[in-house]
């Protein structure tokens, strides 16, 4: 299933990945609600959720939410966090509950995992099913030429006494990430590969998928996105109406 299905449900990605926090989940919240003015009990879909920290938020806002992942640890784990809420493993590429969604968040660079392209078109496609018509979708991605441009190739992290030496590479238009942990006497690697995806690319997929492109904005704030600085590739849209 890909270096995915494995590394997101281990300790170490919650432990590397800690920073971000509560605090962070609550301010793309406030965001997406802000920009959408969506009502309480509207119904969202939190694809890729992970362990449920923006999930939660938006049950607390008072919306119906629905989150999926391909992690079955990490859904487990939201499904304890956050009671009021829905989970199941599903992968993000296959349909789920056709028209059930008014609006569809994809958050933390959580596409561009798969091997071939058409992985990626086929989740703008399945985003567009689960949507009713004139739905809203965002897309939070990284900012492919500023992260390409200060790569840091190596690095190393320490937290809670578990050492991680982080290396970075493009290769073949995908950025690889090897992360070897040491816990003591337990050594373990592993990867992850996003493909280098640029903004035309993205906005191709969408607008092939039936989307409309609202607004491109840097990260949870609303600022328009510079391809110079901007640190997060936000993207807005909106599924056309038949």
């Amino acid at each position: 299933m890909g270096w995915f299905k494995h590394w997101f449900g281990t300790r170490y990605y919650a432990l590397l990945y800690g920073h971000r926090d509560e605090e962070d989940a609550h301010a793309w919240v406030a965001t997406i609600m802000e920009r959408w003015a969506l009502p309480p009990g509207a119904r969202i879909l939190d694809l890729a959720c992970g362990r449920g920290r923006h999930a939660r938020c938006f049950a607390e806002a008072g919306l119906q939410v629905t989150g999926v992942d391909i992690s079955e640890a990490s859904i487990a784990e939201a499904r304890r966090v956050v009671p009021k809420a829905e989970f199941h493993v599903h992968d993000m590429r296959e349909p789920f509950r056709p028209g059930g969604f008014d609006a569809v968040c994809c958050l933390f660079t959580s596409l561009g995992y798969f091997e071939d392209l058409e992985d990626d078109r086929k989740v703008f496609e399945a985003v567009a099913l689960a949507l009713k018509p004139g739905g809203l979708f965002v897309l939070d991605f990284m900012n492919t030429e500023l992260v390409l441009r200060d790569l840091v190739p190596i690095e190393t992290v320490a937290k809670d006494r578990v050492e991680f030496k982080v290396t970075r590479t493009l290769s073949n238009g995908v950025l690889v990430k090897r992360i070897a942990v040491t816990d003591g006497r337990d050594h373990h690697v592993y990867e992850e590969r996003v493909q280098a995806l640029t903004p035309v690319q993205l906005e191709e997929m969408a607008r092939a998928a039936g989307f409309i492109v609202e607004d491109r904005t840097d990260g949870p704030e609303l600022v328009p996105f510079d391809p110079q600085h901007s640190q997060r590739y936000v993207l807005w849209m909106r599924r056309s109406s038949p």
